[in-house]
């Protein structure tokens, strides 16, 4: 087992412009990941598992609901706190923070925004713990980019809604003990319910024989005439706004995110660069290998600063969709060139376990598509520039 030693590239000195409960608060994530991830993330991408002992780690760190008011068990974190605690998660595996973003964004966010203040007194406190974990149910077999063409359905029963349908590709699924789930009603209106294992009719098969996010659980959620209680329906928001509005805050999340997944590939390759000798010399001292390392730590700072930015927008409520469309796009597309990058300058060994390069390049090829694909935000963005609508 190989020791973690990450450093962090700073480049422009963002330290300086960080407060000193953002520097304490990522630095607490960056030593967790150092003593209870990186030991243990290999083996279990390798056998395609998710290690649920790091729950209550995560749970600890603020990673659940960090900008969640503590009165519901949240850390009362600002968005930019949220965004490192992300990027150093994802430093040490993009599907650790997926689970991390699923919990937060997508289903502690809703019920806390979305939610009666029942609601958010009874799960609230228990997601924050680790006590409940979340899933979130939008995408279905046949409805991803168009989420508004959605089947699935309830139906007022009287006493009780009857919900019917299949949603897929749901991280924390087959884990998860509660689901916020966005399903039609009888007028074609979306809305979001919650939906609790053990509600009979309600099951999460696995989704196996993934090359990306492997050591993330995935599943479907599958509702054959689930009897939900009326009282665990969303009331404060209606509309496929609702679950986007969702969306927009696991998409920040993932701006960040992706930041710590190049910085690992960055850091991997420019210690291994200076190590390896070739021709006499390290390979560091080539111009290629230069190249493609200065070009690295360039688009690193680029993001770091379009992250930190955005982090300042949504603190002040300010920040666009289409703002943060553009963040998540240009991050992950950078991660991802990084990661190819770095595997190039390791050789052969940057397809082995020993490193984490390929890894992160396998699971960014999932980070590039979910919430939201790279083509669909760039048709967001060419929406707000242009105002004319290329979706339909």
């Amino acid at each position: 087992m190989k020791p973690d030693l990450f450093e962090a590239p700073d480049y422009y000195n963002l330290d300086e412009l960080y407060s000193d409960e953002h520097k304490l608060v990522r630095d607490a994530a960056r030593e967790w990941v150092k003593r209870d991830v990186s030991p243990i993330i290999e083996s279990y991408a390798q056998k395609a598992e998710f290690p649920k002992q790091i729950i209550k780690g995560l749970a600890e760190i603020g990673a659940f609901g960090p900008y969640i008011p503590e009165e519901y068990g949240g850390a009362g974190l600002d968005q930019i706190s949220y965004g490192l605690i992300m990027q150093e998660i994802e430093r040490g595996d993009s599907g650790v923070r997926s689970t991390a973003s699923v919990q937060s964004s997508l289903v502690m966010y809703p019920i806390w925004a979305y939610g009666t203040e029942e609601q958010r007194q009874n799960y609230l406190p228990k997601l924050a713990s680790g006590e409940f974990m979340g899933a979130f149910g939008l995408t279905e077999p046949n409805h991803g980019s168009n989420p508004g063409g959605m089947t699935t359905n309830y139906k007022d029963m009287g006493d009780h809604f009857l919900l019917n349908g299949a949603k897929l590709w749901i991280s924390n699924a087959p884990f998860c003990d509660v689901a916020v789930v966005w399903a039609k009603n009888e007028e074609g209106r979306i809305h979001g319910l919650i939906v609790e294992r053990g509600m009979e009719g309600f099951s999460t098969p696995e989704t196996h024989n993934k090359w990306s996010l492997r050591a993330s659980a995935t599943g479907e959620l599958i509702f054959q005439d689930v009897k939900v209680p009326k009282n665990n329906l969303l009331p404060n928001k209606t509309g496929l706004g609702a679950p986007l509005g969702c969306l927009d805050s696991a998409r920040y999340g993932i701006a960040w995110g992706a930041i710590g997944a190049a910085m690992d590939c960055y850091d991997t390759a420019l210690r291994y660069a200076k190590e390896r000798v070739q021709f006499g010399k390290p390979i560091a001292g080539f111009q290629l290998q230069q190249k493609k390392l200065a070009e690295m730590i360039t688009e690193i700072t680029k993001a770091q600063l379009l992250a930190f930015r955005l982090g300042q927008l949504k603190n002040e409520k300010r920040a666009t969709s289409a703002q943060i469309s553009m963040a998540k796009r240009n991050n992950v597309e950078m991660a991802l060139k990084i990661a190819r990058e770095s595997r190039q300058i390791l050789g052969g060994m940057g397809i082995t376990g020993d490193y984490s390069i390929m890894r992160h390049m396998m699971n960014l090829e999932s980070v590039v598509t979910y919430e939201g694909t790279h083509d669909i935000h760039l048709l967001i963005t060419g929406l707000d520039i242009t105002g004319i609508n290329a979706f339909k």
